[in-house]
């Protein structure tokens, strides 16, 4: 692997839900999903990098141009258009809604579990034991998060997640997922190339620690739990969920 280090994927009987959904979509006459695009597509600008597809949130609509080849997308995108067209939506409410469960109140259920975790100890060994029950305790739960697993990254080992399949993703702590988690790029490269894809999102792995993929599946979602600041034990809990990031929960970024 580049950069040395060792990286995993654990995929939680995910082959068995892949089997399922390409079932489902052979008898709805969609194309079935493939669990692995091919490494090394090019990115936005005809290389090899997809800096500029990962952070592409200044792009006009980015959200809707993730999967411009997927019929299930394009169809979402048309139904859109024409209901802006006839005035019974407005795009820019879409996008705030987007970005609203994307960037703030989703992530922020994440960084209110994380913050817990670094207080209370106890907390920490349910929340890894059994992680529904624990953020449940927190208010937060339901669909998307009945299967969650927190992986806590340590000074030998850093955790990234990714659905090579689609975007499963644990909205009760998370929100909505980005754009770059879904595409196929990221879902390629995440595990061909993990510390290539950090780099591009400016994190550094040293050479002698682990990198774990973990890739989640409609049966098992997972959250990062990352490593508390130094320097932080004066912060209370609500200061320290405010250094929580969306993607250092997915495992993109150090918090």
């Amino acid at each position: 692997m580049p950069g040395g280090g060792l990286s995993k994927v654990k995929s939680g009987q995910a082959f068995r839900a892949d089997r399922r959904r390409c079932h489902r979509a052979r008898s709805t006459g969609d194309p079935p999903l493939r669990r692995e695009a091919p490494p090394g597509l090019p990115g936005p600008t005809g290389g090899d990098s997809i800096s500029a597809e990962f952070r592409g949130t200044a792009m006009h609509d980015s959200h809707h141009d993730d999967h411009k080849d997927d019929d299930v997308a394009m169809r979402v995108r048309a139904l859109e258009d024409l209901l802006v067209a006839r005035g019974l939506v407005d795009r820019a409410a879409i996008d705030a809604f987007v970005d609203a469960y994307e960037n703030r109140i989703g992530p922020r259920n994440g960084a209110r579990v994380v913050a817990r975790a670094w207080t209370d100890p106890d907390f920490r060994g349910r929340l890894l034991a059994d992680a529904p029950r624990a953020i449940a305790e927190l208010g937060f739960g339901g669909l998307q998060g009945e299967q969650l697993v927190v992986l806590e990254n340590s000074d030998t080992v850093h955790n990234m997640v990714v659905c090579t399949l689609c975007s499963c993703y644990p909205w009760p702590v998370l929100g909505l997922p980005p754009v770059w988690y879904k595409s196929a790029p990221y879902r390629s490269r995440a595990v061909s190339d993990p510390r290539g894809v950090l780099r591009e999102f400016g994190v550094e792995i040293p050479a002698a620690h682990e990198i774990r993929i973990w890739d989640s599946s409609a049966e098992i979602r997972y959250m990062v739990l990352p490593q508390r600041p130094k320097g932080s034990d004066r912060l209370d809990e609500t200061a320290l969920a405010a250094l929580v990031t969306r993607d250092g929960m997915i495992g993109t970024a150090l918090v």
